[in-house]
């Protein structure tokens, strides 16, 4: 049995959170939008822990796939080269991927 594949993209607090905002929202995410064969995915924002600690990541950008060939489909078009070049414009804090199995 072949289970699927989930991509996390946990990005670090940016120097700038308005600018990495309006960024994202405007320019990254439409970019996301055109990658072609890109199915479910999903965005989020780190809260503060029940303590009030600051959240260890700022943000969190996950994608499934279906099988190791449909993530290599969609992560070798052209339109998600451009998703990954455009990280430097506004991810200030870095960026870790995190790729998984699902079980």
């Amino acid at each position: 049995m072949t289970h699927g594949l989930k991509l996390s993209v946990l990005y670090a607090h940016p120097a700038d959170p308005v600018a990495f905002e309006a960024h994202y929202r405007d320019t990254h995410l439409p970019l996301v939008a055109g990658v072609p064969g890109l199915g479910r995915s999903e965005t989020a924002k780190g809260l503060p822990g029940p303590d009030g600690s600051t959240p260890p990541f700022y943000r969190l950008f996950e994608a499934w796939f279906d099988s190791p060939a449909h993530l290599a489909a969609v992560s070798g078009s052209a339109e998600w080269q451009r998703v990954t070049d455009d990280l430097h414009n506004f991810a200030s804090g870095g960026v870790t991927v995190l790729l998984s199995q699902l079980a």
